[in-house]
């Protein structure tokens, strides 16, 4: 039988797999992508981009992102900017009174003590994803405030980010998608990732309907594109319509939505017609989107990796979004 304190830890990581996820397909049933949020809302001044922890500064990643969008968009806060109770009360602020927070994770993974040092008899167990001993993944929760549920921070903890430049081109990722060095060509109507030649195929950015739709659409494929063998190594075999396919359509679908709210892009598009397929996934494994935020934010950091190269080099040759490709 599991100890008391085996059986309290199991419970709360079960518990809020299945909070997420069905809040999830909830929100996609309804039509809405929680990862493709409304940025034109009135409600929501707080500008594009990930929130990030008001004491340390640090972003958010994974799963954590889409909590935090949700509650952001549905409370109209001014800010992306978080913190916990005791982080408030460090700062010389505080929560007001009756306000509530938001429950987010801790995802993490440890090696049992049993499983440290084997027995020259025992059999080898078997490896883990990234090819360590194998591991155990847990979640613990805890709760943020927004900085608006606040009173009492410092200035630095209101800092809004970036606006948007008015161009529809977007130097920044212009000169971010450049030193990649990927291959993305132009021309057709379609916009796909050829894992086989490794290559991009984009339609050219005026056959956009909103041009700036180019750039979401752009590092979608560049999201696929990080997932090939030479680079994160993610299983890119299924067919479409596939729960394979769908697992990583989700993948990009995320990689896209981080890359672009880093870079303060504006995208309106939304791939609805992948809905019905993320949904059979999350029903069928409520881990599914803790996975897919996870291996979304390791691709949008690998991208996000080549904005220090590409702030080293010049922008002003950077006068047509086509330029950078091969």
């Amino acid at each position: 039988m599991p100890s008391r304190q085996g059986r309290s830890a199991e419970q709360p990581r079960a518990t809020l797999y299945e909070e997420v996820t069905a809040r999830i397909i909830c929100e996609l049933e309804h039509g809405i992508v929680p990862w493709v949020q409304p940025w034109g809302n009135a409600k929501a001044q707080s500008g594009v981009g990930l929130p990030c922890n008001a004491a340390t500064r640090r972003s958010y990643s994974g799963i954590n992102i889409l909590i935090l969008w949700g509650r952001l968009f549905d409370a109209g806060y001014p800010s992306q900017q978080w913190l916990t109770f005791r982080q408030a009360i460090s700062l010389g602020g505080t929560v007001r009174r009756g306000e509530h927070g938001v429950v987010i994770c801790y995802a993490d993974k440890f090696v049992p003590r049993e499983r440290r040092t084997p027995s020259p008899d025992d059999p080898p167990s078997p490896p883990s994803e990234d090819g360590g001993p194998q591991t155990v993944a847990f979640l613990r929760r805890y709760t943020v405030f927004n900085v608006a549920q606040c009173d009492g921070l410092p200035d630095h903890c209101h800092a809004a980010p970036s606006p948007l430049p008015e161009r529809e081109i977007v130097p920044e990722a212009e000169a971010l998608v450049r030193v990649t060095l990927a291959d993305i060509r132009h021309g057709g109507a379609e916009a796909y990732y050829e894992c086989d030649q490794d290559c991009i195929q984009l339609p050219p950015q005026p056959a956009f309907f909103d041009q700036i739709n180019y750039y979401r659409t752009l590092f979608h494929e560049l999201g696929h594109w990080t997932g090939h063998d030479s680079r994160l190594r993610r299983d890119q075999t299924g067919r479409f319509g596939s729960r394979p396919y769908a697992s990583e359509e989700l993948v990009a679908e995320m990689t896209a939505a981080f890359v672009c709210a880093t870079l303060s892009i504006l995208p309106t598009v939304r791939h609805a017609d992948y809905i019905g397929n993320w949904i059979d996934v999350l029903r069928a494994d409520n881990r599914a989107i803790f996975r897919a935020a996870s291996r979304a934010s390791r691709a949008a950091d690998f991208l996000l990796a080549f904005r220090e190269a590409a702030r080293a080099g010049s922008l002003a040759s950077l006068d047509s979004p086509e330029t950078h490709h091969g």
